[in-house]
């Protein structure tokens, strides 16, 4: 095997291996019987999706990808949110899906861009045929794919014009070297990264999960989804039982190491980088779970003795699931006018976390 684990210690990784297994343990355990259990996960989607963006070294503003998310855009959607929705789309399907399926082969094709999507004319064809119409959950699946190939092409896009700009401007541009692109055989690494998930299977879970980690970097298996390695691994961490009821947040646990150390020459020091992100993820999703109990405990004090036709009740869930929610989003998803809006949540006593004007948009406290 090309990717070669013999170097591990264990006297070196035990320490950071127990305390991350603990703090996942703990997080997973109190989101099992938690009232707030739906709004953390989907608020993790969010905050994953953007760290995902930040690490790429991509700005992505969670306020502008949960409006994008809405339909509801402000201005016009760059290729980075597109990407960063594209992250977001994909851990939701992960987290749909039963635990097992990610890691699948299925599972795999479906989510590298390699389960072979139908085009409207041959499905059209089926149909006549006999043949029943794809699912709800294909149909998404072939959403999802196209979304990254579609955040694909938007990269290819602006590579392309940056190397026009630097021709035009009279820079030296070296030559494409078509034979590295033709070198870069995803089936092989992915091959290769699949063969460390079976060399692992008797370790350690958050263990196993670091080194596919580490791995999924070394390799390079996606030339252009390098955020999908995460989602994997978390996905791993369901199915292994130590993530039962969320998906980890890896991208958002990973922020927090420096980058020299998530770079290190030294894939020992890597390893243990990785092993740090797992726990800083599972930290800050305890930190968050407690905030959101303790600010919908807070606000469910202000709903006593409210009529049981009133529209709050519904608020506090949409406010609960989403980072921040915009006048217009509350419109759409509690049919009320814009006026309504406004009142409801000024009865709420939501915060405003834009500072502006015009598109203001609120938030729990």
């Amino acid at each position: 095997m090309a990717y070669d684990i013999s170097y591990l210690s264990l006297k070196t990784l035990i320490g950071p291996v127990s305390r991350a297994t603990e703090v996942s343990a703990r997080l997973d355990e109190r989101l099992a019987r938690s009232p707030v259990r739906d709004g953390f996960v989907e608020r993790q989607h969010f905050a994953d999706a953007a760290a995902a963006l930040w690490l790429a070294g991509e700005l992505v503003h969670v306020e502008d990808l949960v409006l994008h998310d809405a339909h509801m855009d402000i201005r016009t959607p760059t290729h980075e949110l597109t990407r960063a929705h594209a992250v977001l789309r994909t851990r939701r399907r992960i987290f749909a899906q039963k635990p097992d399926w990610a890691l699948s082969r299925d599972g795999l094709l479906a989510l590298t861009g390699r389960g072979g999507a139908m085009s409207p004319s041959a499905q059209k064809s089926r149909e006549g045929q006999g043949v029943p119409a794809a699912s709800a959950t294909e149909a998404d699946g072939r959403d999802d794919a196209e979304d990254d190939l579609l955040a694909e092409e938007f990269a290819e896009i602006d590579a392309v014009l940056a190397r026009s700009s630097k021709i035009l401007s009279g820079a030296d541009v070296p030559a494409r070297k078509e034979e590295t692109s033709r070198r870069w055989n995803e089936e092989v690494r992915l091959a290769e990264w699949q063969a460390v998930i079976a060399e692992t299977r008797d370790l350690p879970v958050v263990l196993r999960g670091a080194i596919l980690l580490e791995a999924w970097s070394d390799i390079e298996v996606l030339q252009h989804g390098a955020w999908l390695g995460p989602l994997l691994v978390a996905a791993l961490l369901r199915q292994e039982g130590i993530g039962a009821n969320h998906l980890a947040s890896l991208h958002l646990g990973a922020k927090n190491i420096p980058r020299e150390r998530r770079r290190a020459r030294n894939r020992s020091d890597r390893l243990l980088a990785c092993l740090d992100g797992i726990h800083d993820a599972a930290l800050a999703g305890l930190k968050e779970h407690d905030r959101l109990t303790m600010a919908k405990g807070q606000i469910e004090r202000r709903l006593r003795e409210r009529r049981a036709s009133s529209k709050l009740p519904d608020l506090v869930e949409l406010a609960m699931s989403r980072p921040l929610v915009s006048a217009a989003m509350i419109q759409d998803r509690l049919k009320v006018t814009k006026q309504g809006a406004l009142n409801l949540v000024g009865e709420l006593g939501l915060r405003e976390m834009t500072g502006r004007g015009r598109f203001r948009a609120w938030g729990i406290v």
